[in-house]
């Protein structure tokens, strides 16, 4: 599984310095992504996330998590995501509107 870092392109020197800022609005909400900062470590990326991303809206929590870090699947691999079997009849609208759906999605992966 590549490294984020390799598939946006990024050096990985680069990537060590950069850091991806997860904040918490509430203690029931969810971490949201909310930007990236570049830091030296992971103390100075959350004194300077701390700065730029909860100095105006109240937050309970911060994440850091340095690019380089991060494993993603590759774009190419997009069809492991296919569910395998057809439960189309989960998804609401009519049957047409789904058949018309999954038509255009067929031809958007050729």
């Amino acid at each position: 599984m590549p490294a984020l870092p390799d598939l946006l392109g990024m050096a990985a020197d680069q990537a060590a310095r950069i850091y991806a800022v997860f904040r918490q609005d509430t203690k029931i909400d969810p971490h949201v992504h909310v930007g990236e900062v570049q830091a030296t470590d992971a103390e100075m990326a959350l004194v300077l996330a701390k700065e730029q991303f909860a100095r105006r809206d109240p937050c309970v929590n911060l994440w850091v998590v340095s690019l380089r870090d991060i494993a993603a699947t590759a774009y190419d691999d997009a069809d492991l995501f296919e569910p395998s079997t057809d439960k189309s009849y989960r998804f609401g609208g009519s049957y047409r509107e789904q058949q018309r759906i999954m038509r255009a999605r067929r031809r958007e992966s050729r």
